[in-house]
């Protein structure tokens, strides 16, 4: 159900890398459990971001929720179609629906995210 050849975080982000960048989303779990989300805020491109510091804040109808970087990076892009239609985070949440691009500064933080049979196993625990 999750891909592969990303990486996920215990707070349900999701990254995914391409050579020296990475795109950074959230979950198709955590969309669930927000319900249709109304409105993303995004970073300035350029920001410099710490591992688990906010990146933007996800708003659904029944909550609103920080987006946390799974890694240290700068945001080199944001995915303005969320501006308009912020419901592709509940539509495509690990392809169109992506949040992010950051510039990675250090790779070796990416061994310390969960595979995706790690997350699916962290997933299971959570619902009983």
């Amino acid at each position: 159900m999750y891909p592969n050849d990303f990486r996920y975080t215990k707070e349900h982000e999701w990254i995914k890398v391409a050579g020296d960048e990475a795109l950074v989303g959230i979950t198709d779990f955590a969309q669930h459990q927000l319900g249709d989300i109304i409105y993303v805020e995004l970073p300035p491109v350029g920001k410099e971001l710490a591992v688990r510091q906010s990146i933007s804040v996800v708003e659904s109808v029944k909550s609103v929720s920080d987006v946390y970087a799974p890694i240290s990076g700068q945001v080199v892009a944001v995915n303005g179609e969320l501006a308009q239609t912020a419901d592709l985070v509940n539509k495509d949440p690990h392809g169109k629906g992506w949040i992010v691009r950051l510039k990675i500064k250090d790779k070796k933080e990416i061994d310390g995210l969960l595979t995706a049979g790690d997350y699916e196993k962290f997933l299971e625990g959570l619902e009983h």
